[in-house]
């Protein structure tokens, strides 16, 4: 029997192959490989699309939220608030520009940051929030901003999502392969309506000039590649229909009877569902089942960032994030793409089916 994999890019990028060909040939022609046309014009299509003023396409999705942190002068002696269940990539760049990450809890029903602990963990010193967009679900940026404090939108699993890049003062993307809307190498873009942020970051990017005669910052060399913009120019007009596909396979789950084994994430509007994580705390039984049938998954987060090495000098300890330390004990991520198979979803639910009818040796 087949393998299914976890998220199966090449299904979603083959019946594109010849216009990405074209578009290749395109850029090859032109000889412009960097800040070339497609970026200019990714640019202005991808800001129309979340409804912001500005999009500046930058070299990955890290690199997007160091240059948001940057223009608004973060560092040393200043605090951020963020979940500590998220990839590392959400803390690395508060840490490199010697600002303190601050970790809150997150929701058990959304796994995403909870807006009373974060309450509870601001300070004078406190400069920004940091709010990630969960595997695709829209976090609570409305709440966050009652603070009257600079949100930034950790969105790089979320493009598209209903609301998403439109309340906080920035929103960074990353657009690695296995994401939404993806490219075929590294790429990032940061959106915004504050026009004298998005001109910071765009100076910023590019070694803190507007000209390449004067610097007026000290910058970084951080550019959405040429070819990687006329790529994304073909997949941004999929994603409407790509983010459809994944809702309606999200909806399958739940009527093949997937919710009467784990705990399925919640549906609400503009949920894009990056990934589709289901939750048990009968977790690694489910995984090694999957495993045990060739059926791609993932447990995401299972140390969390408040626990991991590099950040022992916060001084954070086992038990002191209930949830983040639930979830990440729990989740599970089961296959789900653009165009996924009713057969094969149907595969996943008979194998979970399976672990639960087999006795515990």
């Amino acid at each position: 029997m087949s393998k299914i994999p976890l998220i199966d890019v090449k299904a979603q990028y083959a019946p594109l192959a010849d216009e990405l060909k074209a578009r290749f040939a395109e850029v090859l022609e032109s000889g412009q490989f960097i800040l070339g046309p497609n970026v200019k014009a990714f640019e202005s299509e991808a800001a129309a699309h979340l409804g912001v003023s500005q999009a500046i396409g930058v070299g990955n999705g890290t690199d997007a939220i160091t240059l948001v942190l940057s223009a608004l002068e973060i560092g040393p002696g200043d605090e951020v608030i963020c979940p500590a269940f998220t990839f590392y990539a959400t803390t690395e760049p508060i840490a490199l520009l010697g600002a303190t990450p601050v970790f809150a809890d997150i929701e058990r029903e959304t796994m995403n940051l909870d807006p009373e602990d974060v309450a509870r963990k601001v300070t004078p010193r406190t400069k920004a929030i940091m709010p990630v967009h969960l595997f695709g679900r829209p976090a609570k940026v409305d709440e966050l901003k009652a603070h009257g404090l600079p949100v930034i939108e950790d969105a790089a699993q979320a493009f598209g999502g209903g609301g998403v890049a439109q309340k906080g003062i920035a929103a960074t993307f990353s657009f690695f392969p296995t994401k939404n809307l993806f490219c075929l190498g590294d790429g990032g873009l940061v959106a915004s309506s504050d026009e004298e942020l998005a001109a910071r970051v765009r100076m910023l990017r590019f070694h803190g000039s507007r000209d390449k005669k004067l610097f007026e910052y000290v910058g970084y060399n951080s550019r959405l590649d040429e070819i990687q913009a006329a790529m994304l120019r073909v997949f941004l007009g999929q994603i409407k229909r790509w983010n459809e596909l994944r809702r309606e396979a999200a909806v399958r789950y739940a009527e093949l009877g997937l919710g009467d084994l784990v705990e399925l994430p919640k549906d609400e509007p503009g949920h894009v569902y990056h990934l589709f994580c289901v939750r048990s705390p009968e977790r690694d039984k489910f995984r090694d089942a999957l495993a045990a049938a060739g059926i791609g998954h993932a447990c995401h987060y299972v140390v969390p960032l408040h626990l991991q090495p590099s950040m022992a000098h916060l001084g954070y300890k086992q038990g002191d994030l209930p949830e983040t330390e639930r979830a990440a004990r729990e989740n599970l991520c089961v296959p789900l793409w653009a165009g996924i198979a009713p057969e094969q979803q149907e595969r996943v639910v008979a194998t979970l089916q399976g672990a639960v009818a087999t006795p515990v040796p």
